[in-house]
C-alpha cells in the first residue's frame, strides 16, 4: 500500500498539478465574473429610468457576460471527463438550496413586482442562472481539483 502511494505521487507530473491550479484558477476567475456580471441586470431591473444610463452600459454588460460565458465553456472544457463524485454531490446540495431561489423570485414578484421592470432583468438572469446551474458541477471539479491533488502529492498550501 505504501509503495502504491509513493508510486502514484511519483507518476503525478508537475503538469498534472499545473494544469489542476489552472483548471481552479479558471474556475476563481469566472465566479468572480459571474458576481460582476450579475450586477448589471438587476441595477437595470431596479431602474425606472434604463435609458438614462450612459451610452457605454450596455456594451460593456455584453462584453461582461461574454466573457463569463467563455470562461464558463472554458471550465467546461478544462474539466470535461474529470467531474468527480464530490463535485456532483456537491453540485447537487448546492442545486437543494438554489432551487429555493425560484421561491424568492415569486415572493420578489408578488411583493416588490411593480417597483422592478423585468423587462430589464430577467432575461440576464435566466441565462445567467442556467449558465451556473449546468456549469456548476465543473466549476466544482476545477475548484477542488488542486487542493486534492496538493494534499495527495503532500504539497503545502493551495494556489
Amino acid at each position: 500500500m505504501l509503495t502504491e502511494q509513493i508510486n502514484q505521487k511519483e507518476s503525478c507530473s508537475g503538469t498534472t498539478l499545473s494544469q489542476a491550479i489552472w483548471r481552479r484558477r479558471f474556475a476563481v476567475v469566472a465566479a468572480i465574473v459571474f458576481c460582476i456580471s450579475s450586477v448589471f441586470p438587476v441595477i437595470a431591473g431596479l431602474s425606472h429610468d434604463a435609458e438614462s444610463f450612459p451610452e457605454w452600459w450596455g456594451p460593456l454588460d455584453v462584453s461582461i457576460a461574454l466573457v463569463l460565458a467563455l470562461l464558463a465553456f472554458a471550465v467546461l472544457g478544462l474539466t470535461q471527463g474529470k467531474v468527480t463524485k464530490q463535485a456532483e454531490d456537491a453540485s447537487y446540495r448546492a442545486y437543494r438550496i438554489l432551487i429555493h431561489g425560484i421561491m424568492v423570485i415569486l415572493v420578489v414578484f408578488f411583493l416588490f413586482g411593480d417597483r422592478i421592470n423585468w423587462a430589464n432583468c430577467v432575461t440576464g438572469l435566466a441565462w445567467r442562472a442556467w449558465l451556473l446551474l449546468y456549469s456548476l458541477p465543473a466549476w466544482f471539479t476545477a475548484f477542488g481539483a488542486a487542493a486534492r491533488l496538493r494534499r495527495f502529492m503532500g504539497l503545502p498550501g493551495v494556489s
